[in-house]
């Protein structure tokens, strides 16, 4: 019978990897489990459960710095960078409805899964905003890396490696992150119509202006319900700031752009909508098996071109992030969609959501190239020899 632990303190998580470690027992180790349905299912007779490991440790929000331990909800952590009026920059997505999940999101799967919102296209991944953590290695060792300022740079890159791990180096059980003041206004410039590629070349001029645009997405007809007085597709191009600047910007962009016919959503609706765009909305309650995939901007029309019939394609990142619905037979698309990433120079396809028969034949993750695949290799070897940490998650 599969038992569950639920340490409390870094030294019960410790304790309980030096135990597997020496009991050569494998841990299966989520947060809130809102996204375990992504990864592959590992067999294991025990779990390691991180939701007891849950609090605000210190919060500076003079310094942007907030310190915290990997089960706080993701809801609590919102909750009082609202209250400062700050946010987090990689504006992570929810992708529980999208998964018919019914845990609670933790800012330890955020760093885990390390995936980002429209806002990565400017301000970076969960990594990039990492300063500190202290973790317990597959080893079961407890170590630290990095501090709580912001000029700390000690470590960096170790945050960085553990950052999108998906808990098979290490246990985090204390995470230093960077926090940013919360723009004081948005409006996002519309321009309705247009085909892909014809998207993806306005995208490409504004995010080459001075506009400043801090979220450009393209979503087709099929997809372009959530957008106000949507006609046909919708290409999207969100402006962030004080008001003046995002007024004099708006100005710029609708005079750059004017040939496309551009017109506006105001404060309300555009905060409204770019949730919607961030967490794939419009596949949430489908049947479809749901990709979440990375390639370089201008190919993004060209894979979504070679997706099977009955499709349905949401651009991101300014056409480098495509959040994609295929029908829930065969493979999914999988091997049309990882052909076209790699004709169109390479890239990654995730599964977020599928049928288990469907996951059952499809791997999860897009296959490694070789040297990415030993330098994953060195970093097993170095935090976790024994493959005592979610072993296979990533498909190794």
């Amino acid at each position: 019978m599969e038992s569950t632990l639920t340490p409390r303190t870094a030294g019960e998580v410790r304790d309980a990897v030096a135990w597997a470690v020496s009991a050569r027992e494998p841990l299966r180790v989520i947060g809130g489990g809102t996204k375990a349905s992504v990864a592959p299912p590992i067999q294991t007779g025990h779990t390691l459960t991180l939701a007891g490991l849950s609090g605000i440790v210190a919060y500076e929000p003079e310094e942007l710095v907030l310190t915290l331990k990997p089960g706080t909800p993701m809801a609590e952590v919102t909750a009082a960078l609202d209250e400062a009026n700050q946010m987090l920059a990689f504006e992570p997505p929810s992708f529980a409805p999208l998964l018919g999940s019914s845990g609670t999101a933790t800012f330890g799967g955020t760093f885990g899964t390390n995936f980002a919102g429209p806002r990565r296209l400017t301000a970076g991944a969960v990594r990039d905003h990492m300063l500190g953590v202290e973790a317990v290695s597959g080893r079961g060792e407890t170590f630290k890396a990095g501090g709580r300022v912001v000029k700390n740079v000690t470590g960096y890159d170790l945050a960085r490696a553990l950052a999108g791990s998906w808990g098979t180096l290490a246990v985090a059980t204390l995470l230093t992150v960077k926090v940013l003041p919360r723009p004081e206004t948005e409006a996002t410039v519309v321009l309705d119509g247009l085909a892909a590629e014809a998207a993806v070349g306005a995208m490409a001029q504004a995010m080459g202006s001075s506009a400043d645009v801090s979220g450009a997405a393209h979503l087709p007809a099929d997809v372009a319900a959530i957008v106000p007085d949507a006609k046909g597709a919708a290409t999207l191009l969100r402006l962030e700031g004080f008001g003046p600047s995002v007024a004099s910007r708006r100005a710029m962009l609708e005079g750059l752009l004017k040939s496309h016919g551009p017109r506006l959503l105001e404060r309300e609706a555009s905060a409204a909508l770019w949730p919607k765009v961030r967490d794939a909305t419009p596949f949430v309650g489908t049947d479809g098996a749901v990709w979440r995939c990375s390639v370089a901007p201008t190919m993004g029309p060209r894979v979504a071109a070679a997706l099977p019939t009955g499709s349905r394609v949401m651009f991101d990142w300014a056409g480098g992030l495509l959040l994609v619905e295929t029908p829930a037979v065969g493979d999914a698309g999988a091997a049309a969609l990882r052909e076209a990433i790699r004709r169109a120079g390479g890239g990654h396809a995730t599964l977020l959501r599928a049928p288990p028969a469907v996951r059952a034949a499809v791997p999860t993750f897009q296959p490694t190239a070789t040297g990415i695949a030993a330098l994953a290799g060195r970093l097993r070897q170095a935090f976790d020899p024994e493959g005592i940490l979610n072993p296979g998650q990533l498909g190794r």
